[in-house]
């Protein structure tokens, strides 16, 4: 593994893989009060609009949502997010943060706090410029939490706060673009980014979070990236997904812990590995005809050199690929992998499902 100096970085982060598909025995917005959205740029909603970043969803992105316009979304149509409050029965997307709007009552049915770039350490993404890294989405919603009890007062606020569902798709760029010191190896590498997000996940019990999904990472080494820039078309880069498996591993363990010590909690793991190989695997039975090519291309061979933008052919059939541009999935890759993470069996996701999560 090589510092990030030592790669091809362009622009952009990798995205997480979580979404869900509609299904029988929807449950509605009476069984969840709002819906806290963490994480990086599989789930941003916008905020890096509003900070120095070179990370920004221009168009072609969100080329299928709503009128086609820029969305703050990094993909052709909805993220993760916007599907989940779908499915929970909620009329609007959770809205980002640092948007001058998200004031009043609005926040009373959840924020996003996402940021392109973001990772779960303070440096993860420095490339980039500005990002909304986790121990600062943290804060921020502290300050929600702050003005939803001032609205609603302390017994009022926190039952809302414990009813909510908190999405967080975080730590994948912390594997994509990890920055390994001269003093450190893996294994010191991973305990510091574990012993961080522990430290941000009891903070959020502590801000009375309850109901907590955590995505794993994704086969990074499979994304259009990873192939071009080390020039592995035909396969995945093994020494990329070796060291996802090991975070997830550590990553899984460490959710077990924090629900059996942390009273009144329960801690989802996605096991977002497992989700993207079944995709790839099984892709031409979900019909797509293309596993490991960017629809939103400019240059190499699987259009993973740069990211998507004005200059970018965007292929016509958006529901053939599986992935959008070198580093995030369309949304019909998102909607097959989401039937697993809402409804799927502990293969996919434990201790429990999404939508048994959300219901309980």
């Amino acid at each position: 593994m090589g510092t990030i100096s030592n790669r091809l970085i362009i622009i952009c982060s990798m995205c997480q893989i979580l979404a869900v598909l509609s299904s029988p025995g929807i449950c509605s917005a009476a069984n969840v009060s709002a819906v806290f959205v963490f994480g990086d740029s599989l789930v941003e909603a916008g905020n890096n609009y509003y900070i120095n970043t070179i990370a920004k969803p221009g168009y072609p992105n969100g080329i299928d949502f709503a009128k086609g316009s820029p969305s703050g979304r990094y993909t052709n149509a909805r993220t993760v997010a916007d599907i989940i409050e779908e499915e929970l029965g909620f009329e609007n997307y959770s809205p980002p943060y640092l948007a001058p709007n998200t004031t009043g009552d609005v926040i009373l049915k959840g924020v996003n706090y996402a940021s392109s770039g973001a990772g779960i350490l303070t440096i993860t993404g420095s490339i980039f410029g500005e990002r909304v890294c986790m121990d600062k989405q943290v804060s921020y919603f502290a300050k929600t939490r702050q003005d939803i009890i001032l609205r609603l007062g302390a017994t009022a606020g926190r039952i809302l706060l414990r009813e909510a569902l908190y999405l967080l798709a975080i730590g994948a760029n912390d594997i994509l673009f990890q920055q390994i010191s001269t003093t450190q190896d893996i294994t010191q590498y991973l305990d510091d980014v574990l012993s961080k997000f522990k430290s941000q996940l009891i903070t959020l019990y502590n801000l009375d979070a309850r109901k907590i999904i955590v995505t794993g990472s994704p086969p990074v080494g499979c994304i259009p990236f990873e192939r071009d820039v080390r020039s592995s078309p035909d396969s995945c880069v093994s020494s990329m997904n070796d060291l996802a498996k090991l975070y997830n591993s550590r990553l899984k363990s460490l959710l077990q812990k924090l629900t059996t010590n942390l009273p009144g909690s329960t801690f989802v793991y996605v096991d977002n590995f497992a989700i993207l190989e079944d995709i790839m695997d099984n892709y031409r039975s979900y019909g797509f005809e293309s596993v490991d090519s960017a629809c939103c291309r400019v240059i190499g061979r699987r259009g993973g050199l740069v990211p998507c933008g004005s200059l970018s052919r965007v292929c016509p059939d958006r529901t053939k690929f599986v992935f959008w541009d070198p580093f995030h999935p369309t949304e019909s890759a998102n909607l097959i992998g989401a039937k697993h993470a809402l409804d799927g069996g502990l293969q996919y996701v434990s201790p429990m499902n999404i939508r048994q999560l959300a219901n309980a």
